[in-house]
């Protein structure tokens, strides 16, 4: 469907962005933003993402980014959606258990009635921009750490790297987190970047290194000529990527 009008939802942890897409990406309408309610089960994202797609120009196809471990559409984990009020609040149980193998995918398909791939929202970021060209691995920095690894193009089954430990008792989340780098100051914070990707380069071994998400570009110049060949990209891949999923084998 080269002229397939898209209609790409960025799900994130302090805002939820939509906008609708031609064939080549480009925007049909601005977008649009609301700020991401808490507490905030299942059936009350699927009202912001109807509300949102009704602002905006009728699409043929919906493409979902969402924080946490998806698979084939549906929530394995999703750490913000959990909390009572937001990233670094208390998990109600009711909530995870709502969320729990939640299938996003045929929720939203049967709201909007349109056919739909949801993924992890650093995969639909990383999907935006990769070349399909050996191994890259895509970070996202924002209310945590997002990550997505392609090989040659090929979307591999997503990990978790933001749950690792940095040290006892520490993720990269909390190592990297919006606020952390509100704690710290930019500075800090970069060079904290710094030693978290010098850490997972040996694990990855990756060919092309890119970072993003809506702190990619707060890290400083001095930070990243340290980093080696790094390429930073635009926040609006996230829903840019959008179009660019259903290119990738798994669509």
């Amino acid at each position: 469907m080269p002229d397939a009008r898209t209609l790409s939802i960025d799900c994130g942890g302090g805002g939820i962005k939509g906008c609708v897409l031609d064939g080549r990406g480009e925007l049909l309408a601005d977008p649009v933003r609301r700020p991401t309610p808490y507490p905030l089960p299942p059936e009350r994202l699927l009202g912001l993402i109807a509300g949102i797609a009704e602002d905006l120009p009728a699409a043929d196809r919906v493409t979902v980014g969402m924080p946490g471990m998806i698979r084939h559409g549906v929530v394995v984990h999703t750490p913000h959606y959990i909390t009572r009020s937001g990233p670094r609040t208390r998990p109600l149980p009711e909530l995870q258990k709502a969320w729990r193998r939640f299938d996003m995918a045929g929720a939203v398909r049967a709201r909007l009635g349109l056919p739909v791939v949801v993924l992890n929202d650093a995969e639909v970021h990383g999907a935006g921009v990769v070349a399909g060209e050996g191994c890259e691995l895509v970070l996202t920095l924002g209310t945590g750490l997002g990550s997505a690894l392609f090989d040659d193009g090929v979307l591999s089954p997503h990990l978790e790297l933001s749950h690792a430990q940095v040290r006892w008792g520490l993720t990269y989340d909390g190592y990297l987190g919006e606020h952390e780098r509100l704690r710290l100051g930019d500075s800090h914070w970069s060079r904290r970047v710094r030693r978290a990707v010098d850490s997972l380069e040996p694990v990855v071994l990756w060919d092309r290194l890119y970072l993003g998400g809506g702190n990619g570009n707060r890290i400083l110049p001095s930070a990243l000529e340290r980093l080696g060949p790094v390429t930073i990209i635009p926040n609006s891949a996230a829903l840019r990527g959008g179009v660019r999923v259903w290119q990738l084998p798994h669509a």
